[in-house]
């Protein structure tokens, strides 16, 4: 449906604002992690798994493809060097992991307008309860990309370019679902190995980071995270 389209468009807005807040509080980048780390894994554990597994109907294959994207993003990581940053090919590695986390959360992104461009296929009413769950957790996509970004490399520039990336995935993720049919099942693989990704991702690399120093500051906003996915996958019904 065209007006799939233009909602999408909304979601751009929603993702650019998350990333410009956490380009701002980029000083205070631990405490910034503290949130997204939680809503990171929240995503995997309340909306990116729930969905795969409705799609595949076969929660044996569903929590082996959650394994199979956990250790692939380990192994990639370790193939990487990560968390070196002793010399300047290190560091180049370090900044590497966080170009394929943010690749990651990007194909998510694209999934996720993916989503309101098929939902709309269907009926208006699935379209919007879909938009409104999207447009709730694009925010945080914009916070998530930008500080694991910065987490891993440190760079603005590239925090930026990222950040570009993810807000445009869901409109061009929208236009291609009013275009085309994915099947449920091909979804559900996707999905599956995202929500592995997203879990070692936050569980991790971003988590470790954010609460290497005592903070209960930071716990509160880590559980904050949580319940903040979960309340708006509930109320929207995802």
């Amino acid at each position: 449906m065209p007006i799939a389209i233009p909602l999408a468009g909304l979601t751009v807005i929603a993702t650019l604002i998350g990333g410009q807040i956490a380009l701002r509080l980029s000083h205070t980048l631990p405490t910034v992690i503290a949130l997204t780390g939680g809503v990171v894994v929240a995503v995997a554990l309340f909306d990116v798994l729930p969905e795969g597994i409705e799609n595949l109907g076969d929660t044996n294959k569903a929590t082996a493809l959650v394994a199979v994207g956990f250790l692939a993003f380990f192994f990639a990581e370790r193939a990487l060097v990560l968390h070196h940053r002793d010399d300047p090919s290190d560091a180049r590695a370090h900044h590497r992991v966080g170009v394929l986390g943010a690749v990651g959360l990007s194909v998510h992104s694209f999934i996720d307008g993916l989503g309101i461009g098929l939902a709309f296929g269907l009926d208006s009413a699935t379209g919007f309860l879909v938009f409104i769950a999207v447009i709730s957790h694009d925010f945080a996509d914009g916070l998530n990309t930008v500080s694991f970004v910065l987490s891993q490399s440190g760079d603005r520039s590239s925090a930026r370019k990222w950040l570009r990336i993810d807000a445009i995935a869901p409109l061009l993720g929208a236009i291609v679902g009013s275009l085309v049919t994915v099947s449920d099942q091909t979804l559900g693989y996707i999905l599956c190995l995202y929500s592995g990704f997203f879990l070692y991702m936050g569980a991790t690399d971003l988590l470790p980071e954010a609460h290497a120093h005592a903070s209960w500051w930071r716990v509160a906003l880590t559980a904050s995270g949580f319940v903040l996915i979960f309340g708006i996958t509930r109320i929207a019904g995802v």
